[in-house]
């Protein structure tokens, strides 16, 4: 997950397979001062970033009936730009930090490169008996050099564009799933089609969100992002970002555009109501976030299809860590298996579609559609992206240099930069903040 996602809740009942996981977990033992022991009382405060899906698919809920003596304290901030840098206060003073904290993937490979002495080697804690099952690449990332391992992984991002149908429709545009993808081969067609859309568009209705998210889109599809294999960056001389930055500048120059902030804007989130966009980069998690900001009246007015050219992409993903001064480390242990563990995943995707990151939880949810967009089959195009999205390289400074990367781009939107001064004001500020 790269940032909010929204609200609703399933009652469906605890798979054998969890309970048992969940059991074999209680017995595991950990060291130092680790809090109350099975079945005493118990609060365990959980902070995340925008909507990872548990409390929308009832699973505090769920565990505290399981776990009689089991308060769940839950707080969620609305952009994980505003999270994380409030977590690295906290984490610097030792106070104020919960006992589960999120950790964007972006941010991952700076846990696990400069901070490993902040969390937690959950291999002390139940849960590691939770450390099998997960796609490589997602539990390798969360896994220091000496083979701590410093979260358990939530979900992951693959990639599809979401679309108003009805707005498409309005413009003569495609607006069956099959047919719009055949009309955008690559990202130039993508934006093609956006000069199309906006010759005929509803007043007020741009082709796409914003110039960022288009970025991060195009982006999602590569292997070699902001750092190379070794985590040194290469923001600067990689040449598909500087390419994928130069596609969207031209987006946000020519009128393509919403010129919308994502996650920190309100017109944003006002926008999948209003129609003030017809597109938008859709990795899994948008799904939910998109549900919750257009409502009732949004269903059946949205669809999704593949990215340009039918490739697979992922944007985000998540992981749930214990802070290092966690007084709760065996409490939260159980919890973040628990919640990771394949059947939760599984709910989670088929209530907000968040994208499993377990390999049996992904098999369970390849037969997924989605009434709201259309019985759309998420499950479907959501596990081919994931099999065909390449491996990525992540370095400790990815979340620091994209943040840059989409606000200079948000620049050219919004107050009429030139994509050349853009590019040199991100790669300025970078070097200001990584050296």
């Amino acid at each position: 997950m790269q940032t909010p996602r929204r609200t609703a809740v399933v009652t469906a009942a605890l798979a054998t397979s969890s309970l048992l996981l969940l059991t074999a977990c209680g017995g595991s033992s950990g060291s130092g001062d680790t809090g109350p022991a099975p079945g005493e009382p118990v609060e365990i405060s959980v902070a995340l970033f925008g909507t990872m899906g548990f409390d929308e698919a009832g699973l505090f809920d769920e565990y505290e009936r399981q776990n009689p003596g089991v308060t769940i304290r839950y707080e969620s901030t609305q952009g994980e730009t505003n999270y994380w840098p409030a977590l690295q206060t906290r984490l610097a003073s030792g106070t104020g930090v919960a006992d589960v904290q999120g950790i964007e993937v972006a941010r991952i490979a700076d846990v696990t490169t400069n901070q490993p002495d902040m969390w937690t080697d959950l291999r002390e804690t139940p849960a590691g008996e939770a450390l099998d099952g997960y796609l490589e690449w997602k539990s390798d990332a969360a896994t220091t050099e000496d083979g701590a391992v410093l979260g358990l992984g939530t979900d992951t991002g693959p990639m599809g564009i979401c679309y108003r149908q009805d707005l498409l429709g309005q413009a003569g545009l495609p607006t069956d799933p099959a047919a719009l993808a055949a009309e955008m081969p690559d990202w130039n067609a993508f934006l093609a089609l956006g000069q199309r859309y906006q010759a005929a568009a509803p007043a007020g209705s741009a082709w796409h969100d914003s110039a960022g998210g288009l970025f991060n889109a195009i982006i999602s599809q590569e292997s070699e992002l902001y750092s190379n294999a070794a985590g040194e960056p290469v923001h600067d001389t990689n040449p598909v970002i500087r390419s994928a930055f130069d596609t969207a500048a031209r987006a946000g120059q020519s009128g393509l555009t919403a010129k919308l902030e994502q996650f920190l804007d309100p017109a944003w989130d006002q926008g999948f109501a209003s129609g003030s966009f017809a597109t938008i980069a859709c990795p899994s998690w948008m799904i939910g976030y998109i549900k919750g900001k257009a409502g009732d009246a949004g269903a059946g007015q949205w669809n999704v299809t593949t990215l340009p050219g039918g490739d697979g992409g992922n944007w985000g993903g998540s992981y749930l860590g214990i802070p290092a001064v966690s007084e709760n480390k065996e409490a939260a242990g159980r919890l973040i298996a628990w919640l990771t563990a394949p059947d939760q995943q599984e709910r989670v995707f088929r209530e907000v579609a968040n994208f499993p990151s377990r390999t049996a939880a992904v098999e369970a949810v390849s037969d997924a559609t989605d009434p709201y967009f259309n019985d759309a089959p998420i499950g479907e195009i959501f596990s081919q992206s994931a099999t065909s999205a390449p491996v990525q390289t992540m370095g400790a400074n990815d979340g620091a240099i994209e943040e840059a990367v989409v606000q200079a781009l948000l620049s050219v939107e919004t107050t009429g930069t030139s994509p050349e001064q853009a590019w040199t004001n991100a790669v300025d500020t970078i070097s200001n903040q990584i050296g």
